[in-house]
């Protein structure tokens, strides 16, 4: 079985590193020659996973078509707000075979998932072999072999059990799932509540502040997805409070990492020009209050993270504002 991985970033070299070491082959495209040549010359990926020696089975190119070749599947781990310009690049190349996405993000210029993007691309009979595989799940730790229990969410019932069965090893554990916009909408949404719990850390504000932030995140998260179709059970799950609990807290998170340093004192443009790989909750902040605005949905924690990432507002404001909001019932919708 041929494997294409499209998305040479840490997740998409450990995805295919997890499927060398089940014995496919797989043939991964990133966008840096030196990540290429990195790979092929050294097995490691020095950019995005350093210190993981890498399964032979993996060829690493730079050239997609070589990755489209004669493939019985194809893996997208492409940046969300760069999916739309890689996959149209070669839209027409592209084989009739199961596709799974495990890149999680809002498109900002759409307000759409991933699902949404491949919709537009393809058409709708894509839905019949498209899935997207999100949980809690550090790059690195899944490359090392560390126990990760992720779902897998498709359209089609017979595809995501198909799709767990490719996935699925001894220390990588696949449930699956067929609420695609709520296990979507959970990979997304995380990252934005991600950032504002490393933002409660970096200002020193304790361990109830970041319960507290968690449990309300989770709720803002779960009133839009159940206002875009989503069940409210799913952000229940590993791809909700399971996803959001690991990035909140994890010290290799990305977003967290982002909000740290802000909480500190620091400036987003100097964060992001010294990060290698991408803090999706940034771009997806604004997505977030565009589609929160469009749904009528009250948000007030990612409304506060977009207004400090992208409008210079000051953090302890900020944090002034959301605890002297007017007192409200813990449940409501909207």
């Amino acid at each position: 079985m041929k494997v294409g991985v499209i998305g040479g970033g840490s997740w998409g070299t450990a995805l295919a590193h997890l499927l060398g070491r089940k014995g496919y082959e797989v043939f991964l495209w990133a966008l840096e020659p030196e990540v290429v040549r990195s790979i092929n010359d050294e097995r490691v990926n020095a950019t995005y996973l350093p210190g993981v020696t890498l399964s032979c089975r993996i060829h690493a190119t730079f050239h997609l078509d070589e990755v489209l070749k004669n493939v019985h599947l194809l893996v997208n781990v492409v940046p969300t707000q760069y999916i739309r310009e890689v996959w149209a690049s070669i839209k027409g190349e592209v084989p009739v075979v199961p596709m799974v996405s495990a890149s999680k993000g809002i498109e900002v210029a759409t307000g759409k998932t991933v699902d949404g993007i491949f919709l537009d691309l393809f058409g709708p009979g894509v839905r019949e072999r498209w899935a997207c595989l999100s949980g809690p799940s550090f790059a690195r730790e899944v490359a090392q072999g560390l126990p990760t229990a992720v779902t897998v969410a498709s359209w089609s019932s017979d595809v995501a059990r198909e799709l767990a069965q490719v996935f699925i090893t001894t220390r990588f554990r696949v449930y699956t799932h067929d609420d695609v916009v709520g296990v979507e909408l959970g990979g997304a949404l995380k990252n934005v509540i991600a950032v504002a719990a490393g933002m409660c850390e970096g200002m020193g504000l304790g361990y109830n502040a970041r319960a507290a932030l968690i449990t309300r995140g989770l709720a803002e998260m779960s009133r839009l997805g159940v206002a875009m179709g989503a069940r409210p059970l799913t952000f229940l799950g590993l791809s909700g409070m399971g996803d959001l609990v690991l990035t909140c807290t994890g010290d290799l998170s990305r977003n967290k990492t982002v909000g740290f340093r802000m909480g500190k004192g620091e400036k987003l443009q100097d964060i992001m020009r010294g990060m290698a790989m991408v803090a999706e909750g940034v771009s997806t902040s604004k997505a977030v209050v565009q589609l929160a605005n469009r749904m009528g949905v009250e948000m007030p924690i990612s409304a506060e993270v977009y207004r400090i990432l992208h409008e210079g507002r000051d953090p302890e404001k900020a944090l002034t504002e959301l605890m002297d909001r007017e007192p409200r019932p813990e449940f409501y919708w909207f």
